[in-house]
């Protein structure tokens, strides 16, 4: 399965998870909510109710001392003010002190029909009535006794078909009642509009989400396709992809590694061109000369002379295969890099001592300048031969292009040991500066082209850099740069 359909999918379920979870959250909330509304109204009502039948009650007792008589003229006054307060989808019932149902009967727990509830704010005027008009609204005994057990189930909690509140009054108690099927079916009817709404609003996130995954992955499917220029070996086709957050980050990470690919690649095609050519110019001396002496072209001194050449170019050609085979080493292999602790000093002093002669032939003076500290603590972990062998091509490669001297400077910089070396001459070709440690780039009177490559090749295996710059003043400047170990 695709990523697209793979997120789509995901994200579509959920979505169905989360719109569920909110439905069935909502549901109760609602029904609560409209439980707990109704169950308030219903207490402000009979609480008002109440209020209303104690000052009714306590005018017709005034005055009067027989009970018989004002028992009778109580329960007339409560039946007339429960008939004359509208409680719309509230029923009221009336029960004495023995538990009796006076006024009203139990409403039908299945009814589901209601336009809505309403509270009164004032109770009209009741008028007194006889006990026997009362008496003539009871049912018969057997129902009676069966809405009595029903309304003492719903007192105490056990039916929860409906809501009930209960109010002391001086002719007994007082119960309003609704019931919930009521309540339920106004719940359901909102419910009901809010799953439409929930449901278009789904269905407008998941088309949403369709395009911004569209969006996002599009840039992905495009990178897709330059990878598969990088693995089929295009590199120079690779085009940046322009995108945002972490996949932006990969797609020039992409690219950049193309045209470093690109990059190697030319320039390894151009290192077995250049190594060709550098194989090529001392074998056809050697099989020139060879030929010409077997022929007997070259006679006396001739004979000589081409000898000499043939051992000239015999150790050039030796030389080239020597550091041909070194980079390789030092590109691939580990264990010909043995670390150690290398005193800088004690390094200077032998590169000047072994390049002394050559100083000596070509006329020049070098110089050895410490800066601030004490010179004998600078110390660097490194292959301490391998290390030599890359500040001799250094300092050879100055003697080379040097007119008159050549400094070497040392110190001590922010915990890196840095090595510069300084020399007169007329700098290096901007054109050839980016290049220089390449693998057979040479610059004039150059020889092979190995030796700065070898250079920089050991000092990055000894965690360090090199780099190289002209100066103002004239000149070349190459700096090696590493982590100090004192």
């Amino acid at each position: 399965m695709k990523l697209v359909h793979q997120i789509n999918l995901a994200f579509g379920i959920l979505l169905v998870l989360v719109l569920t979870v909110t439905a069935i959250s909502i549901h109760f909330v609602l029904l609560d909510h409209f439980i707990g509304a109704q169950k308030d109204d219903m207490h402000a009502v009979g609480w008002k109710m109440q209020e209303t039948l104690e000052q009714e009650a306590y005018q017709l007792t005034e005055g009067v001392s027989e009970v018989n008589v004002v028992t009778p003229r109580l329960l007339s006054s409560s039946t007339t003010a429960i008939a004359a307060v509208p409680i719309v989808g509230v029923d009221a019932i009336i029960t004495d002190n023995m538990g009796n149902i006076v006024s009203g009967t139990l409403p039908a727990a299945s009814s589901t029909s209601i336009t809505g509830f309403k509270a009164v704010n004032a109770v009209t005027a009741v008028s007194p009535l006889s006990l026997t008009r009362a008496a003539t609204t009871v049912d018969t005994t057997l129902q009676e006794t069966a809405n009595v057990s029903s309304l003492q189930n719903i007192w105490e909690g056990r039916d929860t078909r409906f809501i009930a509140t209960v109010n002391s009054i001086p002719q007994g108690t007082l119960t309003l009642i609704t019931p919930v099927s009521k309540i339920t079916a106004i719940e359901q009817a909102l419910f009901g509009r809010l799953l439409i709404v929930l449901g278009v609003g789904g269905i407008l996130m998941f088309l949403l989400s369709l395009f911004i995954t569209k969006k996002l992955i599009k840039p992905l499917m495009r990178l897709r396709e330059e990878l598969k220029k990088v693995k089929e070996r295009r590199f120079s086709e690779v085009q940046l992809i322009h995108a945002g957050g972490e996949i932006g980050v990969v797609a020039h990470t992409v690219y950049d590694l193309a045209e470093e690919l690109d990059r190697y690649n030319r320039v390894q095609k151009q290192f077995f061109q250049n190594a060709s050519h550098e194989l090529k110019t001392p074998l056809m001396s050697i099989s020139g000369y060879a030929e010409g002496i077997r022929d007997g072209i070259f006679e006396g001194e001739s004979v000589q002379k081409g000898l000499d050449i043939i051992l000239s170019e015999s150790g050039r050609l030796k030389n080239i295969i020597t550091e041909m085979t070194l980079l390789a080493k030092l590109d691939s292999e580990e264990n010909i890099f043995q670390t150690s602790m290398v005193n800088v000093q004690d390094m200077l002093t032998e590169t000047i001592e072994r390049i002394t002669p050559l100083l000596v032939q070509k006329g020049l003076s070098l110089e050895i300048v410490y800066g601030e500290g004490k010179q004998d603590t600078m110390a660097i972990a490194a292959d301490r031969d391998k290390l030599l062998q890359a500040l001799l091509n250094v300092v050879a490669n100055a003697t080379r292009y040097a007119s008159k001297h050549i400094c070497i400077h040392a110190g001590i910089y922010q915990d890196r040991v840095e090595i510069s070396i300084i020399d007169d001459g007329s700098g290096i070709p901007e054109d050839l500066l980016p290049y220089l440690f390449h693998r057979f780039v040479k610059g004039k009177g150059g020889e092979n082209g190995l030796g700065l490559a070898i250079s920089r090749a050991i000092v990055e295996r000894c965690g360090g850099l090199i780099k190289a710059r002209n100066r103002k003043e004239g000149g070349a400047v190459f700096t090696l740069d590493f982590p100090s170990a004192a």
